[in-house]
């Protein structure tokens, strides 16, 4: 059985840590804060660009980098607002490190807000999460009583507020203009880009929207250093990152993983193989936004780079197991009916193109599927891409036309019990 490599989930994995603040600091907890206080915010951004930290929520931009560019000298507050929703499906290594360890992600938010002159920062968490949403707040209010939050951070002269916003249950809502939206009190729906959050974002000040595990990591980069971190991982995939494994497998979880582990290693090491002794089918190896793998193309490593180049992505480090006993049309049809139904319906290729979408897999389903609608499948998939103001358009057309194109045999399945019937 394959070891992790524990950078963010040594407090968790001990056997016995309640993860309050007194056990937090006798772990070593909020040692990296006093370090990251006594240095300038622009050296802070500096030494994460340098660390090669790239953004655990999905997108993986360069954290540093993404810092650099928020507009200076604009008259108007700074914000650093943490995208907590993790709505996509099969992720939950967020909701752990909140639940599990969250004094680790707040010293990682404080030294955040530091480094971008924020003095007010946000985290948006899934209204549903009720019992993480506690935590977390019981979090805060202990990180307020012992001054490491108010009008002097740790004793310097350095003021912070943190509050906690629940969300309302909109998968949308993890783009990251529409979490400003619905932050702000709007409806939440991506908005048109330029401006950039960067320089227009929350109520039109310079804000940094950044994902929670991508905020744990500051306090060890800043008590170990960029190059340590650095020397973690592949080239430009720097670090270890947290994977969430579900589906058809022994040992379903959250791994800390050292970027560059095969995929095929995740799942036969880490998670303990397909249960049952089943063969694998398929592999989502970024939640269901991810186009799907075939067992056959599972031998790459899990990192940004790779998964692009073998025409997926790591996404949000979900990654869901199928056995050979899956019905891959099935899979498709749950994966356009979430789709579907999570459309903010603002851009017209995405309202109309996910329901026509869920009307075709369902006649497939239904056993009443043809070759002319396979094709048709692809083609409205296809016209999904590139067409919408964020990134929703891609994450449903690029799956769905990938399960056409992977496993057209499951279709044409369908089609044949039709005509069995």
């Amino acid at each position: 059985m394959a070891e992790e490599k524990l950078l963010l989930l040594k407090n968790i994995r001990t056997a016995g840590y309640k993860g309050d603040l007194k056990a937090y600091q006798a772990a070593g907890g909020y040692t990296a804060l006093p370090k990251a206080l006594a240095m300038k915010g622009a050296d802070l951004v500096e030494l994460v660009k340098a660390s090669g930290l790239r953004g655990r929520g999905g997108a993986g931009f360069p954290t540093g980098m993404k810092w650099s560019f928020m507009a200076k000298n604009t008259g108007k507050p700074s914000y650093l607002i943490c995208n907590a929703d993790e709505s996509e499906p099969g992720t939950f290594k967020d909701h752990l490190l909140m639940m599990r360890d969250p004094h680790q992600f707040l010293e990682g938010m404080i030294i955040g807000c530091y480094a971008l002159d924020c003095h007010h920062g946000y985290i948006y968490v899934r209204g549903e999460s009720m019992v993480t949403i506690r935590r977390l707040q019981k979090a805060i209010d202990e990180a307020y009583k012992a001054k490491l939050l108010g009008k002097k951070v740790a004793g310097k002269d350095y003021a912070l507020e943190l509050t906690i916003h629940p969300g309302a249950g909109a998968y949308i809502c993890g783009e990251e203009t529409a979490l400003l939206d619905s932050l702000e009190g709007k409806r939440g729906q991506p908005r048109f880009k330029p401006p950039f959050p960067a320089v227009a974002g929350y109520n039109g000040g310079p804000t940094s929207v950044n994902n929670v595990e991508t905020l744990t990591c500051l306090p060890w980069i800043v008590s170990s250093g960029a190059e340590a971190f650095k020397k973690i991982g592949t080239p430009n995939n720097s670090g270890t990152h947290l994977v969430s494994v579900s589906g058809h497998v022994n040992k379903p979880g959250v791994y800390e993983i050292e970027m560059g582990v095969p995929l095929r290693q995740i799942i036969e090491e880490f998670a303990d193989g397909v249960r049952g002794g089943k063969k694998l089918k398929a592999v989502i190896p970024g939640g269901l936004s991810a186009n799907v793998l075939k067992a056959s193309e599972v031998d790459v490593p899990y990192d940004f780079d790779s998964l692009a180049k073998a025409g997926t992505m790591m996404g949000s480090s979900a990654v869901i197991v199928f056995d050979e006993d899956t019905d891959m049309v099935q899979v498709a049809y749950r994966t356009i009916k979430f789709f579907n139904h999570e459309s903010c319906g603002q851009c017209t290729p995405c309202r109309e193109g996910t329901n026509w979408l869920k009307s075709m897999i369902r006649d497939f389903v239904d056993n009443a599927g043809s070759e002319a609608l396979l094709h048709r499948v692809e083609r409205v998939a296809g016209n999904l891409l590139g067409t919408t103001i964020c990134a929703f358009g891609d994450a449903t057309g690029g799956p769905m036309r990938t399960f056409v194109q992977k496993f057209p045999e499951e279709f044409r399945r369908h089609m044949a019990m039709s005509k069995a019937g």
